[in-house]
């Protein structure tokens, strides 16, 4: 699909629902989270396609440690296989992937060691940036750019927006435009704070392992039937034109 006027340049998904999939088919939660890479790869390349230029995708929270220690255990050899399994796929298209947090030590080295590799391998990609936000947590980015603020000894007049959103890890990413949360719930979960501080939201009601491209596809139409006036009353209409197909 060539990209449309009007398609938001940073989406990022709240990839929701996981749990409630596998327990309407009497799984264990973890076929829910196995399920889901299915959808994650799907996502990429439909969006990768579309001409969107930022991807990012919520995988594993802060708070997510107080899960079960089996779940957990379990989500990191999921990841772990995943990175394994499409790194090749991932870099042969241009794909440039990143990982917003990693940073506890209960990530199993041999993890780390992939999501470093991986980041390696795909750092000179440009053709479309993929964030994962991997033990991320939006207020120890917000708390961690204020101890850099300090540590640089910015004079406090000198603090502005500006400043402060360059000390955040990955300071060159752009303010989110569209979050899509799945399984329609409606929170924000402690995701990249502020970088979503204007964003659009679409809350569509399928859980995330049924995610799919046409999915996609409808939040990106009616992101781009809104209107984006970041408090201002004098913005113009969103770009129309025919649905995405």
């Amino acid at each position: 699909m060539d990209i449309i006027n009007g398609l938001p340049r940073h989406v990022a998904c709240v990839m929701d629902g996981n749990g409630r999939w596998a327990a309407q088919r009497s799984l264990p939660r973890t076929a829910g989270h196995q399920a889901a890479e299915a959808a994650v790869i799907d996502v990429i390349e439909a969006a990768r396609s579309a001409g969107i230029a930022w991807l990012s995708l919520y995988a594993f929270s802060t708070e997510n440690w107080r899960r079960p220690a089996g779940e957990v255990d379990i989500l990191m050899r999921l990841v772990r296989r995943a990175i394994r399994k499409h790194a090749p796929a991932l870099h042969a298209r241009g794909v440039r992937c990143r990982f917003l947090g990693v940073s506890d030590p209960r990530i199993p080295p041999q993890l780390a060691r992939d999501i470093t590799d991986l980041m390696t391998l795909t750092g000179d990609n440009r053709q479309m940036t993929l964030t994962v936000a991997f033990d991320h947590g939006g207020r120890r980015d917000i708390v961690e750019a204020a101890r850099s603020l300090i540590r640089a000894a910015v004079p406090a007049e000198e603090v502005t927006e500006t400043t402060f959103a360059g000390h955040l890890p990955y300071s060159d990413t752009p303010d989110v435009d569209l979050v899509i949360r799945t399984s329609g719930e409606q929170r924000i979960s402690n995701f990249m704070l502020w970088q979503v501080a204007y964003a659009e939201w679409v809350f569509p009601d399928v859980l995330w392992p049924d995610f799919r491209a046409t999915h996609l596809w409808e939040c990106l139409d009616a992101y781009r039937r809104r209107q984006r006036r970041f408090g201002d009353v004098r913005r113009p209409a969103a770009t129309t034109g025919e649905e995405l197909r």
